[in-house]
């Protein structure tokens, strides 16, 4: 039997997490540091949950002895409401992807820096276009110009999402052009960048498809995506049958997992052994076996109660 304070429970909550990189990265990690370390991925769709119960979801968690969470899509914009603060890079960004003692905290734009600059480290001055505008699209839009870009421009299909982020990296990056794209300036746009960053679910098992026309994509393009399950998407196989250099998901997500094993646990982890271990497909169990089974557990033993985890916090709840 072990604590909290003697080994380590870690969530990972939102879509499709049954399929994620992540606890395998973390768990692996844990061993080479020789601590007890379980990372439970909480899927939405298996749990049958909305994005909305995220902050249900962690604070039951929580009373069950978690002892951080890792937060993705859809929910790294929706959790902020159920947190006490933000560390200032996850309030800057205002996404969260990293929970610790109701600190939101987010790996995102170090995690989405590192990986660009493995593997295409010759992106200073570009022009590029990244598509959505969401919680991750924050955190690789700073990244990107952060990175030295000449020139950003951003795509959502909710254009006014598009334009908050662009005026918020105006302010943030005045030095560099940033601008809103829409369905009739995006294809010109595409057409004078130098690369393409997919920071959408498009392409995720879950979404399938490519989030632009392929015709778009150009030898001369250099093409990322953030999504990791499956590490080749659409977009990333179209591109690499043009002969376009590529960055896959599985190199952001191996990013951000070592900023937030980090954060977590206080070691110092190995970037370059966590990104090997990437390579490495975990298998993951269907995720309508997996939703079936934890219907039944909930039929028969029912979780009904919603705990507020801000109220059990300040009455001196459990502690990490």
């Amino acid at each position: 039997m072990s604590t909290v304070s003697e080994s380590y429970l870690v969530g990972l909550i939102g879509d499709e997490t049954a399929r994620s990189l992540t606890p395998a990265l973390h768990e692996e990690e844990a061993r080479h540091h020789s601590i007890d370390y379980l990372y439970r991925p909480v899927d939405l769709g298996a749990v049958g949950r909305a994005p909305e119960d995220v902050g249900y979801l962690l604070a039951a968690a929580r009373d069950l002895g978690f002892n951080a969470f890792n937060i993705t899509h859809p929910c790294k914009q929706l959790v902020i409401p159920h947190l006490d603060s933000l560390s200032p890079e996850a309030a800057t960004l205002d996404a969260v992807n990293t929970v610790l003692e109701l600190i939101g905290h987010n790996t995102d734009r170090s995690g989405s820096i590192a990986g660009l600059h493995a593997e295409i480290p010759d992106t200073t001055d570009d022009r590029v276009v990244q598509l959505g505008a969401g919680g991750a699209g924050s955190a690789v839009a700073a990244g990107i110009l952060a990175s030295g870009a000449r020139s950003l421009g951003i795509f959502d299909t909710d254009p006014s999402q598009a334009a908050d982020l662009a005026d918020s990296l105006k302010r943030r990056f005045p030095e560099r052009e940033v601008r809103q794209l829409t369905a009739d300036t995006l294809p010109p746009a595409v057409a004078a960048c130098d690369g393409i960053v997919n920071t959408t679910p498009v392409g995720m098992h879950l979404h399938p498809g490519i989030p632009i026309d392929p015709d778009m994509i150009r030898p001369s393009h250099w093409v990322a995506d953030i999504i990791y399950v499956p590490l080749e998407t659409d977009l990333i196989a179209a591109a690499r049958a043009k002969g376009c250099r590529t960055l896959d998901g599985g190199h952001m997500a191996a990013g951000q997992a070592v900023d937030a094993f980090r954060l977590i646990t206080g070691l110092e982890p190995d970037r370059n052994r966590m990104r090997a271990h990437s390579s490495i497909w975990p298998d993951a169990p269907p995720l309508g076996d997996l939703s079936r089974l934890i219907r039944r557990r909930r039929a028969t033993r029912p979780f009904t109660q919603k705990p507020s985890l801000k109220a059990e916090h300040r009455k001196g709840g459990h502690g990490h």
